[in-house]
């Protein structure tokens, strides 16, 4: 039996799915068997993260009972193992959520480490992956309006019985609005284990269906997220060395973007 991990912000649009996804590709290079489940079966995009949409077997259909769980597991980018949720709406309707918990067990019986995107808010499937996961990462952004739903979602896990590991903040820009590592630990009641830097690349990478840690590995949202892993499974991270570039380079990318 594996460890499974829930991913989870209690607010939509902080990076989650983001950070879920190259979390995985990370662990899986530092070599552990790790698997994914897309818990968010109402507003699923983990498999546009990944570049992996159109699967013919997805959630929805574990959860209409026409498909085992088996048949929904694929091998994603750098040998990670991935369950989309499904994005089509007639698959939507199908899934029944109170099915979620026990195609969760049988999951993590079968891989070592197992992450669940959990969906934003506090409903129904949010508590389910909540109960389902031994432990916790929180994601958010440094700001207010962040935090308080973070921290709902704090309180409900711990009721319900899971380890919460600590925070992830991301997004972030070390700006003077931005609040402080020391003040989310404060506010959240638990360690903030990384800050991932706001960073271009992760909007391009997303606009490409590829995970950052793959497309560009030594953008600093990569390097952050790469070393977060280490630290979670004990393991040593050296960062890589920057690479020096030409003037004529450095100006064409801040004339039109890197590609």
């Amino acid at each position: 039996m594996g460890v499974s991990i829930t991913i989870a912000s209690g607010k939509g649009g902080v990076g989650k799915t983001m950070l879920t996804s190259n979390l995985g590709i990370a662990l899986a290079q530092f070599g552990r068997d790790v698997t994914i489940l897309d818990a968010d079966i109402e507003m699923a995009n983990l498999e546009l993260h990944l570049g992996m949409e159109g699967m013919n077997v997805t959630l929805h259909d574990v959860l209409a009972g026409e498909a085992d769980v088996s048949q929904a597991i694929y091998e994603g980018p750098a040998g990670v193992k991935v369950v989309p949720a499904g994005i089509s709406l007639d698959g939507l309707r199908k899934a029944d959520p109170e099915r979620l918990e026990a195609v969760l067990t049988k999951v993590l019986g079968e891989t070592e480490i197992l992450l669940i995107d959990a969906p934003a808010g506090l409903g129904r499937p949010v508590v389910t992956a909540l109960a389902a996961g031994e432990q916790l990462l929180l994601v958010a952004n440094p700001e207010i309006s962040s935090m308080s739903d973070a921290l709902k979602t704090r309180i409900v896990a711990k009721k319900l019985g899971c380890n919460v590991l600590g925070a992830v903040l991301n997004r972030v820009g070390f700006d003077r609005s931005d609040l402080t590592l020391q003040e989310v630990e404060v506010i959240l009641e638990t360690r903030v284990l990384a800050a991932i830097p706001e960073d271009t690349e992760v909007r391009r990478s997303t606009a490409y269906g590829q995970p950052v840690i793959l497309r560009r590995p030594d953008s600093p949202a990569s390097i952050a997220i790469k070393k977060l892993a280490a630290d979670l499974i004990g393991e040593k991270y050296v960062p890589p060395t920057p690479k020096k570039r030409s003037f004529m380079k450095r100006l064409i990318n801040g004339l039109f973007g890197g590609v």
